[in-house]
C-alpha cells in the first residue's frame, strides 16, 4: 500500500484509488478506510492534508488544482459522505465523475443529510454503483474490485 497525500504528486502507473469526500469539519475517515485496506497493493490518493487552512486562498487553490489533477490520474474514485458536513465539492465531483465510465465506489453515512439525493442521482446516472452505508461496506466493494479476475 502506498499513500500519496496532497500536495505530493503522483505520476505512477499502478492501480490507484482517489479518496473523495469530506476533508474539512469531519473525522479522518480516510485513515479509518485505509486501515481496512492496508493489505491491498493500491496507491491511495488522499486529498486530506495534516496542515491545511481553508482561510488561505493560495492553499485553497493549490488544493483544488491537486484534486483536479489526481482525480484524472486515478484508476478509480471512492466517495464517502460523512454525516458532519454536506461536502459540496465532493457532491460536485460525484456529479462530474458519474458521467464517466471510471470505476466509482460511493458511500454515505445513514445520517448524511443529502443521502436520498446521492442515492437517487447515483442510481440514475450509474445504476452499476451501489450506495454503501458504512466504511467497512465501502472497503469490501473496493476489495472485490481490486481482487477481481482480469
Amino acid at each position: 500500500m502506498q499513500i500519496v497525500e496532497a500536495p505530493a504528486e503522483y505520476e505512477g502507473t499502478g492501480p490507484s484509488l482517489f479518496l473523495a469526500g469530506g476533508i474539512t469539519g469531519c473525522p479522518d475517515w480516510q485513515r479509518d478506510l485505509l486501515a481496512l485496506l492496508v493489505d491491498l497493493g493500491l496507491v491511495f490518493l488522499n486529498p486530506r492534508r495534516h496542515n491545511f487552512s481553508i482561510d488561505s486562498p493560495a492553499l485553497t487553490e493549490e488544493q483544488i488544482v491537486w484534486e483536479f489533477r489526481h482525480l484524472r490520474r486515478a484508476e478509480a474514485i471512492l466517495f464517502w459522505f460523512p454525516r458532519e458536513t454536506l461536502c459540496p465539492i465532493a457532491l460536485y465531483e460525484l456529479g462530474a465523475w458519474s458521467m464517466t465510465a471510471k470505476p466509482l465506489f460511493v458511500g454515505a453515512h445513514p445520517d448524511y443529510p443529502r443521502r436520498p439525493d446521492v442515492e437517487t442521482q447515483t442510481r440514475l446516472a450509474r445504476p452499476d454503483v451501489c450506495l454503501m452505508s458504512s466504511l467497512p461496506e465501502l472497503a469490501s466493494t473496493v476489495r472485490a474490485w481490486y481482487l477481481r479476475p482480469t
